[in-house]
C-alpha cells in the first residue's frame, strides 16, 4: 500500500511539474526529492536510483544532451523536413503573430487580452462618418448602380475623389487622411450596408494596392509623385495579382519582365520589357495607375549574377502604348469596375519598379506582408457591416410582416434563422473590432487576416441566406425596395477573392499559424537549415527540449481538464462567462497537444494532408472568434441586457469547434483518434449548441426598440432618406410599434378584434368611435403607408427589364 501512495506521489508531481510547465531542472529536482522520501520509507533500492540518475543526469547536463541526444535528432529531423521554397518562407515570416499566438499555446493568458486598449475613433474619424460617409450613402440608389447604369454615378464618383475616400490609409503629409484601422473598418461596414459596390470602390485603393506599398516600400520619388495625386483623387490605382494560370497559387503567376536597354520617352534608359494577362482585377476598367506583380528575369546579367530575380512589383500608368485595359467582367450582377488588364513587351524603366531597382524581386514578401494587413480589413468589414444592417432590418421586418394572425418573428420557426443573424452580427463586429486593434498597435497579423477573412466571408454568406429565407418574396423580387437581393449576389465573391475561402481554410490558417504560432516550430526549423553548425546545435537542442516539455505539458493539461471538464482551471470573471473562458483553457490545450502529434505522426505530409490541417485550424479560428467575443463584451462594460448575443455568438463558435475537433479525432493519423478521444473527451462531447431559450432571447432583442438593438446595428446607415429601403422601414417598424396600443383602443371600443391591417381603415373606425386624436389617426395612417411599403415588392413594365443597349451599341447593331 506504502508503495503505491508511493507511486502515486511521483505521478501527481510529475503532472504537476508539466501542468504549471516548470523547467526541465526543477522538475528532476522534484523528482530526487519524491525519490529521497521514498529512500527514507525503503521503497526507493540502489537500482531505481541508478535508473532515475542514468535517466536525469544526461537531460541536464547540456553538452552531454546536445552531442549525444540532440545532434542525432537533428541530423533525423534534416532528413524528414523538406526545405522551404522561398516563397513559402517569405509567407511565413511575413507579418506578426499576436494574440493567435497565446490560443496556440494551450495557456492562454486572458488579463493580457483584455489588457488590449478598447478601439475608438478619433474626433475627425467620427466626423466623417457623420458626415461625408452619411452624405454619400444618401445619394447612392443601389437599383440604379445594379440596374440602370451598371455603375457609381458619376457625382457619386467625383464627390468620393472630392473627399478622400481613396485616400484613408494615406499619411497626412501626402494630403491624406491617414485614418486608423478602426476607422477605415467603421466606413466600410456602414458603406457595405448600403451598397456592396460602394464598399469595393472605397476598399480596394485602402488595401493591397499602390497606396500602400508605397508608403512602405516606395522610393521618394515615387511617394512625393503618387501619394499627393491618389489622396486627391487624380489617380485612380488597381493592383494586379490574379492571372488566368494562378488565382489561390499567385507565386506561380506567369507573366514576367526581362530586363533590357530600351528607349523611354526619347532617351535610352536601363529598363524592363514587361508581359502580363491579368484578370478578375477591381477597379482595373477606371484605373490610370497599375500596381504589377511579374516576375522579373535578368538573362544579360544587367543587374548582377542572378539571372532569376524573382517576383517583383512595379507601378504602371496605364495610358503607357502598350497597355490594353480589357473590358468589364460581370460578377455576378455586382456593378463595381472589374476586369482584364493586358500587356506584351511594354518597356518601362526600372524605376517603375516600387522601391526603385534594389526592389527587385523583393515583390513576394512585400505583397504578403501588406496582404496581412488589408485582408484583415477590407473584406471582414464589408461582411461585418452587411450582416449587421440585415440584423437589424430582419428584425423590422420579421415585427411588421405577420402570418397567421402574428408578427413572423414570434414564429419559432423564424427565431431560429434570426438568432444565427444577430448572434452572427454581434460576433462579426467583435472579430473586426479586435483584428483592427492589432493593426493600430502595429501588428501585421498574416494568420489572423486569414482566420477572418475565411471566417467572417463565411458567416456573411450563411447570414444573408438565413435573411433571404426570412423574407420570402420580399428578399427575391428584385428593385428599389429590395435591400437583400443584391447582397445575396454578391455573397459568393467576397468567398472567391483575396485568398479563396478553400484554399484559407485548408492551406493558409494552419499552415501558417502551426509554424508561426507554435513556440518552438519555426526556431526547430531554422535551426535545423542554420549554415552555422554549432549554433544551429544550440539552437536546435533549447527548442527540441523545449518542445517536448511544452508537448508533454499539454497532455496532462489535456487529460486533467478532461476529467475536470476544465472546472479548475482559470477564468477573469466568476459571472455567466466564467465557463466560457474554462472550456477556451482546455480546447486551447487540446489545440496544442493535437497540432504537436499531427505533425510528429506526419512530418512535412501534414501541409499535404489537408483536412486534417483545416480541421486544426478551425480550433484556433473558433478560439479567435470567441476571444473577440468575450473582448468586446468586457469593452462595451459587460452589460447584462447584451448577454443573449454574447451567449449565442460564444456557444456556437464552441460548438462549431468541438464538431471539427470530433471529426479530427474520427480521422487521425496512424489510428490515434480512438486513444486520444479518451484523453479529450473521457465523458464525451461537454459542448451543446444554443438553446431554443436563448434563440428566442435574441430575435426578441432584433425585434424591440432597446439599447442592446442599437449596439448591434452601431454605426449603419439607418437614415430615412429617398433611397434607402432599410431607413424606411425602420421608421416604419417604430411607427407599427407605437401602432399597436392604437389598434387595441379601437379594437376594445368596436368590441371586436379587427384584423391588423388597413391601419386607415382601424383610423377611420377610431375617429367615428371618438378614440382617437389626431396625431393618433395620423400616426396609423402613415404606418399603414410604411407597412405596404415594407411588405410589398417592386413591378416593373417589361421593357424595364430588357437588357438596354447604349446608344454607341445600338448603331452598331443596326449597322
Amino acid at each position: 500500500m506504502t508503495t503505491l501512495l508511493w507511486i502515486i506521489a511521483m505521478i501527481f508531481v510529475l503532472g504537476a511539474m508539466a501542468y504549471l510547465r516548470v523547467s526541465l531542472l526543477s522538475t528532476t529536482i522534484a523528482a530526487a526529492v519524491v525519490m529521497v522520501v521514498g529512500s527514507t520509507m525503503d521503497i526507493i533500492s540502489v537500482i531505481a536510483w541508478i535508473v532515475f540518475l542514468v535517466i536525469a543526469l544526461p537531460l541536464n547536463i547540456k553538452s552531454f544532451r546536445q552531442n549525444f541526444i540532440s545532434r542525432p535528432l537533428l541530423k533525423v529531423y534534416r532528413g524528414i523536413m523538406p526545405e522551404m521554397s522561398s516563397t513559402e518562407k517569405e509567407a511565413i515570416e511575413a507579418g506578426t503573430t499576436w494574440w493567435e499566438a497565446d490560443l496556440f499555446a494551450g495557456n492562454p493568458n486572458w488579463s493580457k487580452l483584455h489588457n488590449y486598449p478598447k478601439a475608438r475613433l478619433s474626433a475627425e474619424e467620427q466626423a466623417f462618418l457623420d458626415g461625408p460617409v452619411e452624405e454619400v450613402c444618401k445619394m447612392v440608389n443601389q437599383h440604379q448602380v445594379s440596374h440602370e447604369l451598371g455603375d457609381l454615378p458619376q457625382d457619386v464618383w467625383q464627390y468620393l475623389k472630392d473627399n478622400g475616400f481613396f485616400a484613408m490609409i494615406i499619411k497626412k503629409k501626402y494630403g491624406g487622411l491617414e485614418y486608423s484601422a478602426y476607422a477605415q473598418s467603421c466606413v466600410l461596414q456602414k458603406l457595405a450596408g448600403v451598397s456592396s459596390e460602394l464598399a469595393s470602390t472605397v476598399g480596394v485603393p485602402n488595401s493591397l494596392g499602390p497606396g500602400e506599398l508605397l508608403q512602405h516600400y516606395g522610393t521618394k520619388e515615387q511617394q512625393d509623385h503618387y501619394l499627393p495625386r491618389l489622396a486627391k483623387g487624380l489617380e485612380v490605382p488597381c493592383f494586379a495579382l490574379t492571372s488566368p494560370e494562378a488565382g489561390s497559387d499567385a507565386g506561380s503567376i506567369p507573366d514576367f519582365g526581362v530586363v533590357c536597354k530600351g528607349e523611354f520617352q526619347g532617351e535610352e534608359v536601363l529598363g524592363m520589357k514587361l508581359t502580363w494577362n491579368k484578370r478578375y482585377i477591381t477597379l482595373a476598367p477606371v484605373a490610370t495607375v497599375l500596381g504589377l506583380a511579374f516576375k522579373l528575369r535578368d538573362p544579360e546579367h544587367l543587374l548582377g549574377d542572378k539571372e532569376e530575380l524573382g517576383i517583383t512589383c512595379a507601378l504602371i500608368p496605364t495610358d503607357i502604348p502598350g497597355v490594353e485595359t480589357g473590358r468589364r467582367h460581370f460578377p455576378l450582377n455586382c456593378m463595381f469596375q472589374n476586369g482584364p488588364t493586358r500587356g506584351n513587351e511594354v518597356f518601362v524603366p526600372l524605376s517603375f519598379i516600387i522601391g526603385g531597382p534594389e526592389m527587385a524581386g523583393q515583390g513576394w514578401r512585400m505583397l504578403v506582408e501588406c496582404l496581412s494587413v488589408g485582408r484583415g480589413i477590407t473584406l471582414p468589414s464589408n461582411s461585418a457591416g452587411g450582416v449587421k444592417t440585415a440584423a437589424v432590418a430582419t428584425g423590422a421586418y420579421a415585427r411588421i410582416r405577420r402570418q397567421f394572425k402574428l408578427p413572423i418573428g414570434k414564429l419559432e420557426g423564424i427565431e431560429e434563422p434570426m438568432a444565427r443573424i444577430g448572434g452572427n452580427a454581434y460576433l462579426m463586429d467583435a472579430v473586426a473590432t479586435l483584428t483592427t486593434t492589432a493593426i493600430d498597435l502595429g501588428e501585421k497579423p498574416s494568420v489572423i487576416s486569414a482566420i477572418v477573412k475565411y471566417h467572417l466571408t463565411d458567416r456573411m454568406q450563411k447570414c444573408v441566406i438565413d435573411a433571404m429565407d426570412i423574407h420570402g418574396g420580399k428578399g427575391v423580387c428584385l428593385g428599389p425596395n429590395n435591400y437583400l437581393g443584391r447582397g445575396y449576389q454578391a455573397a459568393p465573391i467576397a468567398i472567391t477573392v483575396e485568398g479563396a475561402n478553400i484554399l484559407t481554410r485548408s492551406m493558409i490558417i494552419y499552415g501558417q499559424g502551426a509554424i508561426r504560432c507554435h513556440p518552438y516550430v519555426l526556431a526547430e526549423m531554422e535551426s535545423a537549415f542554420d549554415t552555422d553548425a554549432n549554433r544551429g546545435l544550440n539552437n536546435f537542442d533549447a527548442a527540441i527540449f523545449g518542445h517536448i516539455g511544452f508537448a508533454t505539458s499539454n497532455f496532462v493539461r489535456s487529460f486533467w481538464m478532461g476529467v475536470t471538464s476544465s472546472y479548475f482551471t482559470n477564468s477573469p470573471y466568476s459571472d455567466k462567462t466564467k465557463r466560457y473562458y474554462q472550456q477556451m483553457n482546455r480546447f486551447s490545450a487540446n489545440l496544442a497537444l493535437l497540432s504537436d502529434l499531427a505533425m510528429a505522426t506526419l512530418g512535412g505530409n501534414l501541409k499535404r494532408k489537408e483536412r486534417i490541417s483545416a480541421r486544426l485550424g478551425d480550433l484556433l479560428s473558433q478560439l479567435y472568434l470567441t476571444s473577440a467575443t468575450l473582448k468586446r463584451y468586457e469593452d462595451e462594460g459587460r452589460l447584462t441586457e447584451d448577454l443573449p448575443l454574447v451567449q449565442w455568438a460564444v456557444e456556437d463558435s464552441l460548438y462549431k469547434l468541438q464538431d471539427s475537433l470530433d471529426d479530427l479525432l474520427n480521422n487521425f493519423p496512424m489510428g490515434l483518434g480512438i486513444a486520444l478521444r479518451a484523453v479529450i473527451f473521457p465523458f464525451g462531447r461537454p459542448i451543446k449548441r444554443p438553446s431554443d431559450v436563448l434563440d428566442h432571447k435574441v430575435a426578441k432583442i432584433m425585434q424591440t426598440p432597446c439599447a442592446s438593438r442599437d449596439r448591434l446595428g452601431k454605426g449603419q446607415f439607418w437614415t430615412a432618406s429617398e433611397f434607402n429601403a432599410v431607413g424606411i422601414q425602420e421608421q416604419t417598424f417604430k411607427d407599427i410599434l407605437a401602432a399597436e396600443p392604437l389598434y387595441d383602443k379601437v379594437c376594445k371600443a368596436a368590441g371586436k378584434r379587427l384584423p391588423f391591417m388597413w391601419l386607415d381603415k382601424v383610423a377611420a373606425e377610431g375617429k367615428a368611435l371618438g378614440v382617437l386624436s389626431d396625431s393618433e389617426i395620423a400616426l396609423l395612417e402613415r404606418a399603414e403607408i410604411g407597412r405596404l411599403k415594407s411588405i410589398n415588392v417592386d413591378d416593373f413594365d417589361t421593357n424595364e427589364l430588357r437588357a438596354q443597349l447604349a446608344p454607341k451599341a445600338k448603331q452598331e447593331k443596326a449597322a
